[in-house]
């Protein structure tokens, strides 16, 4: 297994872990994740497992996109990206700055959670993405109205609703995407 990059103890919450994705060993958790209904603004329902471990070994092998699994008291519990906007799509729908990093998060399915769970989860994940940055930015669907509110009560302030454009490259394939751009700049 591969080893955490951070590791954080949370008062009555639990020990929140943060590790790579190690795509052989996690595409068949990750598969059931992302094909999910709840799951569809990912963009990766109707993926295989063999689909999900090639996009999750093209991401490990590029040095400013990085996917990591994030674990609970050791039972995996989301699924985390974080980017270069410098080096996304992203950057084409707003002045992408030193020191900013994008990032996606995916809560798993079934889960046992107690109210405060995932801004629970999310601060803790906030609190690892700007260690070494000072400002987040993330570009959820813009039809996705409860991501857009669960990064409002996070503290984040909504930017403009962009059209990220297509991607198709040899390596991946990603549709345009209407999106609601929204930063959080460390204090």
């Amino acid at each position: 297994m591969t080893t955490a990059v951070y590791v954080h103890p949370v008062e009555g919450f639990g020990t929140v872990t943060v590790r790579p994705v190690e795509p052989g060993h996690d595409a068949p958790l990750l598969h059931g994740w992302v094909n999910e209904e709840r799951a569809r603004f990912w963009g990766m329902t109707g993926t295989t497992v063999e689909q999900v471990r090639e996009i999750y070994a093209h991401l490990d092998s590029l040095t400013t996109h990085h996917g990591f699994l994030v674990s609970l008291d050791d039972e995996p519990v989301a699924l985390f990206q974080t980017y270069d906007p410098r080096a996304d799509r992203v950057s084409e729908c707003y002045e992408a700055l030193p020191g900013d990093i994008g990032v996606h998060v995916l809560v798993a399915p079934g889960t046992t959670r107690r109210p405060g769970w995932t801004g629970r989860l999310l601060s803790t994940l906030i609190a690892f993405s700007l260690r070494d940055h000072t400002r987040i930015v993330v570009d959820p669907d813009a039809a996705n109205e409860k991501a857009i509110a669960r990064m409002v009560r996070a503290g984040f302030e909504l930017g403009p609703e962009v059209v990220l454009p297509e991607v198709d490259l040899p390596e991946v394939f990603i549709p345009e995407k209407k999106a609601r751009l929204a930063f959080l700049t460390r204090r």
